[in-house]
């Protein structure tokens, strides 16, 4: 099992403090979320994307996704969307990222709507992420929060660049069992983003091991070169701990959870 946490913990910290605490603690990559009040976005230079990445090689730790805001299943026009796509996967490139996170995003539309868009939309994605060498991963979230919802969609496009990411807390909400989200993501699947919290009502990131996600059932499942991300969602939840005092104890809590049956 290789280990990553998402920048979603550590809002707004430098590029070379994420890649110390990565390797301080054992964490071979980072899903760097992309947004303009973070250190990467798509709005940095070409000598500004070539220092991050010599960042990240210099301390040994892997970018494995960039983590954009895409909405593939959203209303109106192709075009934006597909542009603000093509953005990312160009900076995911530069970066050598292997990945690009995006989000269904269908709202209130009949889903059989927000498939087709979503559908539609990754498809003519897909020639220029390959070209790249980029996959694009959709997340389990929002209006397609199951492995069935998002595997309903990359079925449908059927082409090798475009993936799906098993946020284990969004399938639990929607009521999947960790089984049932393997088998259908199986086939498409990225890797996993793990985390805790307290109950359904009560969302609040806690650390690895203290709350209600069967994490275990979902590692279970796993095969054991996949990537397992920490999103610890402390950008949304001001009162939560810090990451980067929980890194250490909750890279412990994944190995244990992930370790061979004897």
């Amino acid at each position: 099992m290789k280990l990553a946490f998402s920048t979603l913990g550590v809002p707004g910290m430098p590029v070379a403090d994420v890649v110390r605490l990565a390797a301080g603690n054992g964490y071979q990559g980072v899903e760097l979320r992309a947004h303009p009040e973070e250190p990467v976005n798509t709005g940095l230079s070409p000598l500004e994307r070539a220092s991050v990445a010599e960042e990240f090689k210099r301390g040994g730790v892997e970018i494995l996704t960039v983590a954009g805001y895409v909405r593939v299943a959203a209303g109106g026009e192709d075009g934006p969307v597909l542009a603000e796509l093509a953005e990312l996967v160009e900076l995911a490139r530069d970066l050598g990222a292997a990945n690009v996170r995006v989000f269904p995003g269908g709202g209130d539309q009949d889903p059989a709507d927000a498939d087709a868009i979503a559908a539609r939309r990754l498809g003519a994605a897909a020639p220029h992420a390959a070209d790249l060498g980029v996959r694009i991963l959709l997340e389990t979230h929002d209006s397609h929060r199951a492995g069935a919802d998002v595997a309903r969609v990359v079925g449908t496009v059927g082409h090798g660049q475009i993936g799906a990411i098993w946020d284990v807390m969004h399938a639990w909400l929607a009521g999947e069992e960790p089984a049932a989200s393997h088998a259908v993501l199986a086939p498409h699947l990225g890797y996993v983003q793990v985390k805790d919290i307290a109950s359904a009502e009560d969302t609040t990131p806690l650390a690895l091991g203290t709350g209600v996600l069967p994490l275990k059932a979902c590692l279970d499942a796993l095969d054991p070169e996949s990537w397992v991300c920490w999103e610890y969602e402390k950008r949304w939840y001001a009162e939560a701990a810090g990451l980067p005092e929980l890194l250490a104890a909750g890279r412990e809590h994944l190995l244990r959870l992930g370790a061979p049956k004897q």
